[in-house]
């Protein structure tokens, strides 16, 4: 019983982690705006960058990874070498890790503290990645700083980050034997993000997709990232 509790408290973290409107706190300290009722009306550090500057959406592109790299350690704080039992076997620790990341992507995508209207995962789902795995983690962020330096498009640069950490793990999986949970978290997070960023593709294939540095009107949610 004690062992579920720490792995439910550990979800539960992380999720409350990844809820922290950073977004939201630092555009409206450093610009005076709701950084929701500009371009696509998220928090992340795109939107950010575009209502509030440069510094601001630095800032907060750190913080969303840090809720991710939280979640991840006080995870391993809470549960330790704990394993939970499930139908007689027990569940590596891994899984604790793993579940807590998860959950501060979806906290942040979905935070309850802004009627869980939040941004599009990518940062936090990094974050969370570089605590379990930095390699994969670094990989993507090549792509990502990549593809967006390419094309002009921070949608496209998020979109090949999150596809090429999966991709690079699935061979580490496969031929090195890393856990297999890593991948699952790839996977799923990947996924989230890809869903997230459906109206971006729309965008995308009909052209009407905004580049990285154009600055934003209020209410303009159908016209950017």
């Amino acid at each position: 019983m004690i062992e579920i509790l720490k792995f439910l408290s550990a979800i539960i973290l992380g999720y409350l982690l990844g809820s922290i409107p950073f977004g939201v706190l630092i555009a409206r300290r450093q610009a005076g705006v709701d950084v929701r009722n500009y371009g696509s009306g998220k928090m992340g550090a795109t939107n950010v960058l575009r209502t509030a500057g440069k510094k601001a959406a630095l800032l907060v592109c750190l913080l969303d990874v840090a809720k991710g790299v939280l979640a991840v350690v006080f995870a391993g704080l809470i549960v330790r070498n704990d394993y939970l039992i499930v139908d007689r076997l027990g569940v590596g620790i891994l899984i604790a890790p793993v579940m807590a990341a998860l959950a501060a992507v979806a906290g942040h995508i979905w935070p309850v503290f802004c009627r869980f209207r939040g941004g599009r995962g990518v940062a936090t789902f990094f974050g969370g990645l570089m605590a379990l795995y930095p390699i994969a983690a670094l990989f993507g962020g090549q792509l990502i700083i990549i593809g967006a330096g390419l094309t002009g498009f921070a949608s496209v640069g998020s979109l090949v980050g999150a596809v090429g950490s999966y991709a690079i793990l699935i061979p580490l999986t496969i031929i090195n034997g890393y856990p297999i949970l890593l991948l699952v978290y790839s996977l799923i997070g990947t996924i989230l993000i890809i869903v997230m960023h459906r109206d971006n593709i729309a965008r995308l294939l009909a052209g009407k997709e905004r580049k990285l540095w154009d600055r934003l009107h209020k209410d303009s949610s159908s016209q950017s990232k």
